[in-house]
């Protein structure tokens, strides 16, 4: 059996929860939510970022079709939360993921996205992408 180069720490103590998100500079609306999933990577782990990242989006994505909020917050480095939740050095935690009901339906319609020629090119880095 291969070893995942990814772990989850699920937080629902409310204290635990309030004390990671305070360490969050991008997570501290995170304490209200009702759980957290804090996600760690094995530093040396060549696929431990792609495949953790791949399954924050897959929990996000199943959390809204569900009516559960969800957000990414933080990136690597987030040392203090590691050790508040005795994360083993050789782990860098890469994001708190709070998960809960919103206090208001999330509003749907048109998003105001930038044309795809802005973000993506044809065929060569900054070659033109066609409109239409």
């Amino acid at each position: 059996m291969n070893k995942q180069p990814w772990h989850f720490v699920v937080l629902r103590d409310r204290e635990r929860l309030q004390q990671a998100a305070d360490l969050v500079k991008t997570g501290r609306s995170s304490s209200d939510a009702g759980l957290a999933v804090v996600v760690a990577i094995e530093k040396d782990s060549p696929f431990g970022l792609s495949d953790a990242s791949r399954a924050i989006q897959s929990m996000m994505l199943t959390a809204w079709a569900d009516g559960v909020g969800s957000n990414w917050t933080g990136f690597t480095g987030m040392d203090a939360v590691a050790i508040l939740l005795e994360i083993p050095a050789s782990y860098d935690v890469i994001a708190l993921v709070p998960f809960g009901y919103p206090t208001r339906p999330a509003t749907q319609g048109h998003k105001n996205r930038k044309p795809l020629g802005e973000v993506a090119s044809a065929e060569t880095f900054g070659n033109p992408f066609p409109a239409g």
